[in-house]
């Protein structure tokens, strides 16, 4: 079988389940020439069980118009702030502390992007995870 010829890459931010054609679905894969309702449907379809969460994508274009995606899962921020029950982090991380975590929120949270983390193992995607809720302004206890 011969291999593609990829013509390139989209990474987007879409919400789960919520995929159209508006922007910024339809201006990013249009200028690609991709079938942009097929992306949307089969988009939809794979990401019901992330329904209204932010779920990032990278989808690679080949020369044919052809089109593969992968998901990832939602990005730590969210799942942050879905645990202590925020709408956004602190408009000044280090000065204004909004909310406090703790390490075993924080494991579970590590645990479910442990795939998309640059990690060897659960202790150094917790260190990650931790970093990310102190630099929205939230406090990690022990």
């Amino acid at each position: 079988m011969a291999k593609k010829e990829i013509a390139g890459y989209v990474k987007l931010q879409i919400n789960g389940g919520q995929a159209n054609p508006a922007p910024p679905v339809g201006p990013a894969l249009g200028q690609r020439g991709i079938n942009i309702m097929e992306f949307c449907k089969a988009f939809n379809e794979k990401t019901k069980s992330f329904m209204g969460k932010p779920v990032p994508v990278i989808i690679t274009v080949y020369k044919d118009k052809k089109f593969d995606f992968v998901i990832k899962s939602p990005p730590a921020s969210h799942f942050i702030k879905e645990a202590v029950k925020l709408k956004s982090g602190s408009s000044e991380p280090g000065r204004n502390i909004v909310a406090s975590i703790t390490m075993k929120q924080i494991q579970e949270i590590a645990k479910k992007k442990m795939s998309d983390l640059n990690a060897h193992d659960l202790q150094e995607a917790s260190k990650i995870i931790a970093g990310s809720a102190r630099s929205m302004g939230i406090e990690v206890k022990d």
